[in-house]
């Protein structure tokens, strides 16, 4: 097969679900395309629109959660957002794209393309098939006005949620959440750690505010030096220069403080250590979860994050507070209460599709197939 996976950057989830698509597609011996979306009309375009989100995610959120609720009123009342109206606008770059690189299907794990390719199915335009690939445990904003052959969403219990808003249930693919099969390794800690030269004995906590170090960080980390005084503390601040550089003036004479901007190693730092504090994010949310580590969720960036942290905590997945002082509280809970802890890994075993990725590449398999015949 053919397969053109589409996202871009509004947050890095997006892109980390295209990649685990496009990582199991290879493997199974198919060709890949995943070109930025909004790059086929401009590198400035995506560059400004990538850019305005992540600012208003971490600099404002407030008012991008007043954003999402005004989304969320507008997909009750119209098909046709001025979300739809803008992506509209991209189909002349996505039709000569798909002229010259035909491809079997189109993969989406953003709702913007979908958007796309809606208003070019509605124009007549002969396209391949369509999947496209929730990447929260909720149905966003404007899921409801795009026309897909498929939708896969995160869990059955989703299903009446996305039918409620209008997506048709026969069109409906609970398979999970896609994530890269370096999440599945059977790495034990004690591998994992020696891999990235932590502390072989004690506990070590990971913790994580997204690809753009959204989140109180900062204060976060600073309750955890007080609060423990043994265990090995690593933060992966992403993106955010400002909120690393405020790390690294912590006072830290134990040298117990790793603090990384960027790292590729996520998936062995899960492995590594004994307890996440992460936003809940939809796609960071299932990676911890597939990796079986207990999960802390701090403050959501307010919108489809709200209802990730909602729907993993009432699914005993994970727990959450309100401060950072009451986070920090409930991961030691964690830490000092075996029986917390193991029931909360047994929950995440029960309650997330590890093998996502296959269940999705099964299913478009299947559907090529059936267009080919």
């Amino acid at each position: 097969m053919r397969i053109l996976i589409l996202s871009c950057g509004t947050g890095g989830g997006h892109n980390s679900a295209g990649r685990a698509m496009a990582e199991t597609f290879q493997a199974h011996g198919d060709e890949v395309l995943f070109p930025d979306y909004l790059s086929l009309a401009d590198e400035k375009v995506s560059k400004i629109v990538a850019g305005t989100y992540i600012d208003m995610a971490r600099l404002t959120p407030r008012l991008f959660g007043g954003m999402y609720k005004i989304g969320m009123a507008v997909s009750k009342i119209s098909h046709s957002s001025p979300v739809y109206q803008a992506n509209k606008l991209m189909a002349k770059y996505l039709r000569a794209y798909l002229n010259e690189h035909p491809v079997d299907a189109v993969v989406m794990p953003h709702l913007y393309p979908a958007e796309t390719l809606t208003w070019m199915k509605r124009s007549g335009d002969a396209l391949p098939v369509a999947f496209a690939i929730a990447t929260d445990y909720t149905c966003v904003p404007f899921w409801e006005e795009t026309d897909c052959d498929f939708y896969v969403v995160p869990s059955e219990a989703l299903s009446g949620e996305f039918v409620e808003r209008g997506v048709p249930a026969g069109k409906l693919l609970p398979l999970g959440i896609p994530v890269s099969s370096a999440y599945r390794q059977p790495t034990t800690r004690a591998e994992a750690r020696a891999a990235l030269s932590l502390p072989a004995e004690g506990n070590c906590i990971l913790v994580m505010g997204g690809s753009m170090g959204a989140g109180s960080l900062i204060d976060l980390t600073r309750c955890l030096l007080a609060q423990d005084e043994t265990a090995h503390i690593i933060v992966i601040a992403g993106s955010n220069e400002r909120t690393a550089a405020a790390l690294h003036e912590l006072p830290d004479p134990a040298g117990r403080l790793t603090i990384l901007s960027f790292t590729k190693q996520v998936p062995l730092y899960l492995r590594a250590c004994d307890l996440l504090f992460s936003k809940p994010g939809g796609l960071t949310s299932t990676e911890a979860a597939v990796s079986g580590i207990p999960l802390i969720h701090t403050d959501p960036i307010p919108g489809c994050e709200t209802v990730n942290r909602e729907y993993f905590e009432s699914r005993g997945m994970s727990l959450s507070a309100r401060t950072p002082e009451e986070q920090v509280q409930a991961g030691l809970r964690i830490l000092h209460d075996p029986a917390l802890r193991d029931a909360m890994l047994q929950n995440q075993h029960k309650g997330i599709h590890p093998d996502a990725a296959d269940r999705i590449y099964d299913a478009v398999k299947a559907a090529v197939e059936r267009r080919n015949a």
